[in-house]
């Protein structure tokens, strides 16, 4: 290609080695009343590489290219529960293979679409040799794809390319490798924020305006900031607080913004991907998906509503399959009572109860893990390293479950981990790995399930409802629902400098009725949402 890609990825090492050592040329800070940065205790961030959730998302809102191809080529992102997590996204051969090879066949579906061609070019080229309206294309798509405005020199370079137009004596190979170039380059690839030395803060930076709409937008809607809202922050009106919770606002009026609210209860609560057969993972996905909708921005209800809620969105198929005690629609989806099935909100969906799998079936320590980590954010150890952890349990006297962990349990190694595991999980038992209720183990009719469970230092519960209560009457599940939230806003875990800002955000969240929305926009209308410390 005309800009070679060797140059480009020894550029990104060069850029995220100074990123990490806070040594990025500034481009300037938002203006605008914000409190002092030493007053503000953060933990450290560095540079983040867009998800493959993120990259096909940018890809389409940037070309209308809805192919998703960077979610089946490039590297698989780790999940800790969230996708966004920098210290895990590391540059790697795999990535600048993969990198190129999508920007490569995005760029060649789009000169070979007319269509969506004359829709990204500000001008109608007169030849090939137009070398107006090709650096007119590199600036108004450059800053798009780069998320701030190009220099003059930086459009000059693209605009070398337009000789392999005028060999070819086409226009539009020039475009399709400025777009090929421009898709490998670092800042495309990664949100590599800069910001400019914050005054009596040292090793803390103010982030551009660009800086700030670009991270607005990957939190709110998981793509690049639109035209409107990179124009907003060229004019200097993003950097106080209230204009950018301002700008949130209408971010949060659009589609994108109710797909990223589901992708962060996707990622959170485990079921962004499925076990099951594609129109049982499209019913689990549209039931659970409605009812997030319907809580968070159609009712604006108070957010535990997400977990108390006495009726779900089912077809059919699903009111069949938790046995509900209603007529099953004709057709499509509405609005049913879950009635005395014992069910109630997001965690008696099958969606959820897919999680914590295990030797083909549920596994109440796998179980139990998520509801302290996922739910409560405890810190759960890992095993000891000569456990094997895919090991079914077995017990000398019964095959029952219960007994058989009992036994597992009572291992010395075993024992102070599984006591406050597995009771949790033993409470969600009566409900299979698709969510379907059940009164025995599997394949064990004369082991029957009691479904009582024990959240230890909380209270006890029977199924998915009973926890549902325990869970919104204790204030550390209030504290882990702004804790996930703020890890995947940051895209980081916690640190302790960062307890200040999770509290605040858990009695907004609580004063503030539990709108979910709401704490959206308490995040980033925070003083701490445009500054970032080095490392």
């Amino acid at each position: 290609m005309g800009i070679g890609s060797t140059r480009r990825w020894v550029g990104l090492t060069l850029t995220l080695l100074l990123a990490c050592e806070g040594k990025i040329v500034s481009q300037g800070g938002p203006g605008g009343a914000m409190p002092s940065a030493a007053a503000l205790k953060m933990g450290p961030t560095g540079a983040h590489r867009l998800s493959r959730d993120e990259y096909d998302n940018t890809v389409r809102d940037l070309l209308g290219d809805t192919t998703g191809e960077g979610f089946a080529l490039l590297p698989e992102d780790a999940h800790d529960p969230f996708d966004n997590n920098y210290l895990t996204q590391l540059a790697s051969q795999s990535l600048i293979a993969a990198a190129e090879q999508v920007a490569t066949d995005v760029a060649q579906r789009l000169v070979a679409d007319p269509q969506r061609l004359q829709s990204l070019l500000p001008c109608t080229p007169t030849g090939p040799g137009d070398s107006a309206c090709l650096k007119r294309f590199i600036s108004t798509f450059g800053r798009r794809a780069l998320r701030r405005p190009l220099t003059d020199a930086e459009v000059a370079e693209y605009a070398t390319l337009q000789s392999f137009a005028v060999e070819k004596n086409d226009f539009k190979v020039a475009v399709g490798l400025v777009v090929q170039a421009m898709l490998q380059d670092p800042e495309f690839l990664y949100r590599i924020e800069r910001g400019s030395p914050a005054a009596g803060a040292a090793g803390t930076f103010k982030l551009s305006q660009f800086e700030v709409a670009t991270r607005l937008a990957y939190f709110l809607w998981g793509s690049a900031p639109p035209d409107w809202l990179l124009d907003t922050a060229g004019s200097g009106q993003l950097g106080t607080g209230d204009q950018i919770r301002a700008a949130a606002v209408r971010l949060l009026g659009d589609a994108h913004a109710r797909a990223r609210v589901d992708r962060f209860h996707a990622l959170w609560l485990g079921f962004h991907q499925l076990p099951h057969p594609v129109d049982l993972t499209q019913a689990f996905r549209t039931e659970t998906g409605a009812l997030i909708q319907k809580v968070v921005f159609d009712d604006h209800a108070d957010y535990f509503q997400l977990f108390t809620s006495t009726q779900t969105y089912a077809n059919a198929m699903l009111v069949t399959k938790y046995g509900l005690a209603t007529a099953p629609p004709a057709s499509g989806y509405t609005w049913v009572p879950y009635g005395t099935s014992g069910r109630k909100g997001i965690l008696s969906q099958g969606a959820v109860l897919s999680a914590g799998a295990n030797c083909g079936d549920t596994s109440p320590t796998q179980r139990g893990i998520f509801v302290r980590s996922r739910l409560l954010c405890e810190t759960i150890q890992p095993p000891p390293p000569n456990v094997d952890v895919d090991q079914k349990p077995t017990s000398p006297t019964s095959n029952c479950k219960v007994d058989r962990y009992q036994a597992h349990s009572a291992n010395g190694n075993c024992n102070t981990c599984h006591r406050r595991l597995d009771p949790v999980g033993f409470g969600l038992e009566a409900y299979d790995t698709s969510g379907t209720f059940r009164t025995h183990d599997l394949g064990e009719p004369t082991c029957p399930i009691s479904g009582d469970g024990v959240l230890d230092g909380v209270g006890n519960f029977n199924g998915p409802g009973g926890l549902a209560d325990l869970l919104v009457a204790s204030p550390g599940f209030e504290t882990c629902i702004t804790t996930q939230l703020f890890r995947f806003a940051m895209g980081r875990n916690e640190t302790a400098d960062d307890a200040d800002l999770i509290a605040l955000l858990t009695r907004s969240f609580h004063d503030g009725q539990r709108h979910f929305d709401q704490l959206l926009l308490e995040v980033v209308s925070d003083p701490r949402f445009v500054y970032r410390r080095e490392e």
